[in-house]
């Protein structure tokens, strides 16, 4: 019986391992990533909270579903970064599965979403 449930617990943990888990990243290595032009942001916020504000550069995930390909660096080990409302939201999965499934290495999570970068006082971008 332990033998199985080991067997029973590795399986879902190499499961839940590989369902859409991305690493973290912080506002402050995500601000040093955009100055330096290194990354690619995904806001999944819907069309309506992404002209209110983004984080500067983003990508409106919304205008792009179906066709991020099109928006992504041709680089597959090039930073990825999606982002939603907080901590709370789930909603940045959606972006960063595609991204995942595109075959990009180096897909990230902004945790904080935008209330954390706004909550941080950094500068949003509105949409024109």
């Amino acid at each position: 019986m332990k033998k199985f449930l080991a067997i029973t617990a590795a399986a879902m943990f190499a499961i839940s391992a590989y369902a859409g888990e991305f690493q973290d990243i912080s506002i402050t290595e995500l601000k040093a990533k955009i100055a330096a032009k290194e990354v690619t942001v995904i806001d999944v916020n819907g069309a309506d909270s992404y002209k209110k504000g983004h984080i500067p550069g983003a990508i409106d995930y919304s205008a792009k579903k179906g066709d991020l390909a099109s928006t992504l660096p041709k680089d597959k080990n090039a930073l990825i970064v999606a982002y939603c409302g907080g901590p709370k939201c789930n909603a940045y999965k959606a972006a960063a599965t595609e991204a995942e499934k595109l075959g990009y290495k180096n897909v990230k999570h902004l945790s904080a979403g935008i209330s954390g970068w706004n909550q941080a006082g950094e500068k949003t971008q509105a949409a024109k």
